[in-house]
């Protein structure tokens, strides 16, 4: 028996975005679980993907309103133990890191460290399926997979114009009339884990 688990992370909804892409449920149609490794931002975000399969999820750093999520949980599927945790670290670690990625317009890449860190974090996992970087991760280390399906919601020029609309407070509008002029951008992306008792087969794909 094979089970597909739909992995999503980032979606940011409706903090950047109006609504969930469609293209997530045409993707994500007939997987038996749907993860989501953080920065949901509301509640309804979570009963749209729910329409889909049940959710396991945890809550990131932009999860201020869903408090009652942990912020790591562990399933397991297929007897494969599948660690999820959003990936937001210190400030003193993840602000000098943004502030480089800004003033790069996109090139420099963030978070290097990240997935290792999560490694020696959660040594009994087999699966670690982590979000908060916006950027797609697929890896095995050590014999563990380090899974990030990248970003929902990512930052471009359309993205910046909308939320410009949304009159953002002034550090905030400050920020994004340098990220409005963006030259490496990430595509919004999605994954897919199909378990069964050989082993996992993760996927990544854009929506």
């Amino acid at each position: 028996m094979t089970t597909r688990v739909g992995v999503v992370a980032d979606t940011h909804c409706p903090e950047f975005m109006d609504r969930l892409p469609d293209r997530i449920f045409d993707v994500m149609r007939g997987v038996q679980m749907v993860v989501h490794a953080g920065d949901i931002d509301g509640a309804s975000t979570l009963a749209e993907l729910a329409r889909i399969a049940p959710v396991e999820a945890v809550r990131g750093d932009h999860d201020r309103s869903l408090t009652t999520l942990p912020a790591t949980h562990e399933v397991v599927v297929e007897g494969q133990r599948i660690v999820v945790v959003h990936g937001n670290r210190a400030r003193w670690i993840e602000e000098p890191q943004t502030l480089l990625w800004t003033l790069s317009l996109g090139y420099f890449r963030p978070h290097s460290g990240l997935a290792r860190s999560l490694r020696r974090r959660f040594p009994n996992a087999d699966v670690i399926v982590f979000g908060h970087t916006h950027r797609a991760h697929m890896r095995r280390v050590d014999g563990v997979l380090l899974f990030n399906p990248g970003g929902v919601h990512q930052w471009n020029a359309a993205s910046v114009k909308r939320r410009l609309k949304q009159n953002p407070g002034w550090f905030e509008w400050c920020w994004l009339q340098v990220a409005r002029h963006m030259q490496r951008v990430e595509p919004p992306s999605v994954g897919i884990l199909e378990i069964d008792q050989d082993g996992i087969v993760p996927r990544i794909i854009e929506i």
